[in-house]
């Protein structure tokens, strides 16, 4: 009993030495990061400098507050975050600063979407109007980093790197077998024919129906691709295919020989290049500034005062009830932030940018309404980034005017409900057994203890249909189409932005930018200023809020690897109740 008292005290005097040493260690963490935030401010950019790009860090749509965005809780590094916003408005600053005489793209791989690369490429070819020069360099081409680069005037390869040209491929992983196997059966109701979420957890393999879907979306996405390295590039876009179907680029000099490189350079090769592009000594250091401390440099502003505001709204991540978080979208949260800009006299329009594969959907509803009463008072413009569907689609679909990129992935109008029966995984597989009581015949409706019934299936698909007709009246009404007319291009079925504006899901092509300038005009405004909402936490507070979060996710992404994405969809689809609107799980397209 004394060895047992023994080891027992040890114990927990390890334990709370451990605690304290990482609660120490979390402090310094913070307060060296929060130090390192201030060092970066009021940077001041001396004449002859390049803007250095890496795009090396997941980018997402705005520039957060939290200094563990990309913090590495094993190796306790960090990672420099930069949002698409102020990529954007980087290279839009560096086209007119004196200061800045080119662009440097340092590239390797690129951890976004295809749409959120359409903006940065459209970017840097505004950019390109200055007469400044662009460079990109890479030991190795991704897909993504090349259709990044192939505006560049000049492209360097490593001589002794590699180059990935072989087209785009969509897979999606199928957990019937492993629900098979554990004896759990899931019970889907759902409405529309193409509404393939639930695919993953009763087929083994895509419905032919989700086959089409997939093959027209990602090769909409894959001409894009092609017509616009084609053009830049002067290949033609035939070639190109014919380059990416052979995998004819096995070798830095085949990428040399079709003309998708400049030159085959190691990396002082190309800061010599950049030398004479600058006029100065082959000794001399180059001057660089990193896009993202290029955010913080002091530059000489319009000191014009502008009263008048553009109201850009974040709808980013999961469509959930409640509040939210800054990884999601919480209804309650953003319904607010709707309505203090509609109640803003000073804002005289409104850009809702969404990037969202939708959720709940009544969530959804309750911000489609703060849009329509928001719609009633001043314009309002949708701006879609990588994806905008299901749900991302209905909160869009009250607003004046839909802007989407070529390659956004939006429509998806389906609904459907999703609920498990395990019953025979605890009673065959865990020796578990579950006995009830109840106050009504159907008071355990949904538990994952027994199947359904036939009636209890009729009340929810019931549930369905009614939101699915809900989903599609409120499309018609925004569209000003027939519901017959939607739901012939509803059902579930994905689009890409060209071919949702051809079915008028989508009224214009192009960014933030485009939409922004839109909603100026029909605000009848010409100076302004972009209030960016919600407004962001301070770096404290969203330490706080996500610390346990971020360690959480820090700590699986460690141990499962690339499988941690697997991880989140289980997770996830464990966590939803009720209705949703949420289009199929995040294919991967490599």
């Amino acid at each position: 009993m004394k060895q047992f008292f023994k080891f027992m005290f040890a114990s927990m005097l390890g334990f709370i030495l451990s605690f304290l040493l990482l609660g120490l260690v979390l402090v310094l963490m913070i307060v060296g990061v929060t130090n390192s935030i201030s060092k970066d401010k009021d940077i001041k950019v001396s004449d002859n400098t390049v803007l250095l790009a890496k795009f090396n860090t997941p980018i997402s749509e705005r520039t957060s507050n939290n200094p563990f965005e990309n913090f590495n809780m094993n190796s306790f590094t960090k990672s420099e975050n930069i949002g698409l916003n102020d990529i954007l408005d980087n290279i839009k600053k560096a086209k007119t600063d004196g200061h800045i005489k080119g662009i440097f793209l340092d590239l390797s791989s690129i951890a976004s979407g295809v749409a959120t690369l359409e903006e940065i490429r459209n970017s840097l070819i505004e950019f390109k109007k200055s007469g400044k020069f662009v460079y990109a360099y890479s030991e190795e081409y991704t897909q993504g980093s090349y259709y990044i680069a192939s505006v560049a005037d000049k492209i360097f390869l490593n001589p002794q790197g590699g180059m990935d040209f072989k087209g785009l491929a969509a897979q999606m992983m199928f957990f019937k077998g492993a629900f098979d196997k554990l004896e759990i059966e899931p019970e889907v109701i759902r409405h529309g024919k193409f509404k393939s979420f639930v695919e993953p957890y009763i087929y083994d393999k895509m419905s032919d129906d989700n086959r089409k879907q997939i093959r027209g979306y990602i090769g909409s996405i894959w001409n894009v691709f092609l017509k616009n390295i084609a053009d830049t590039r002067k290949i033609n876009a035939d070639t190109l295919q014919s380059i990416a179907d052979n995998i004819s680029i096995q070798d830095p000099t085949d990428a040399l020989r079709f003309k998708m490189v400049d030159e085959l350079s190691y990396r002082d090769q190309v800061m010599s290049e950049i030398r004479k592009k600058l006029g100065i000594g082959e000794n001399a250091d180059i001057k660089f500034v990193t896009i993202n401390k290029y955010t913080n440099a002091t530059v000489k502003l319009d000191k014009e005062w502008k009263s008048d505001k553009v109201a850009v709204i974040y709808a980013v991540g999961e469509i959930k009830g409640g509040k939210g978080t800054s990884k999601d979208i919480g209804s309650e949260s953003l319904a607010e932030t709707i309505k203090k800009a509609r109640t803003d006299d000073k804002v005289k329009a409104v850009v809702l940018r969404v990037n969202s594969p939708g959720g709940s959907a009544l969530a959804s509803d309750v911000i489609w309404r703060e849009i329509l009463l928001t719609k009633k008072v001043k314009p309002v413009v949708v701006s879609m980034g990588d994806v905008a569907a299901s749900g991302g689609y209905y909160i869009s679909c009250a607003a004046d005017s839909i802007v989407a990129e070529p390659n956004t992935i939006t429509g998806s109008i389906g609904v459907f409900g999703i609920l498990f029966n395990a019953k025979k995984f605890f009673n065959d597989k865990l020796g578990i057994t579950f006995d009830t009581v109840k106050t009504g015949r159907y008071s355990d409706i949904g538990t994952y203890a027994r199947p359904m019934n036939a009636y209890e299936k009729s009340i929810i698909q019931k549930s369905v249909e009614k939101v699915y007709d809900t989903f599609i009246t409120r499309v018609s009404e925004g569209r000003h189409m027939t519901k017959a007319e939607i739901d012939s291009i509803g059902q579930g079925r994905v689009w890409t932005g060209v071919e949702a504006q051809k079915i008028g899901l989508v009224d214009v092509l192009g960014g933030i930018d485009k939409a922004i300038e839109i909603a100026a005009r029909m605000g009848k405004v010409t100076k302004y200023r972009i209030l960016s909402l919600p407004e962001q936490k301070e770096p404290l507070q969203e330490i706080l809020d996500n610390l346990s979060d971020d360690a959480e996710a820090s700590f699986m992404k460690h141990q499962v690897g690339d499988s941690y994405k697997y991880y989140q969809q289980l997770q996830s689809i464990i966590d939803r109740k009720g209705v949703l609107t949420r289009m199929e799980y995040d294919v991967e397209i490599r």
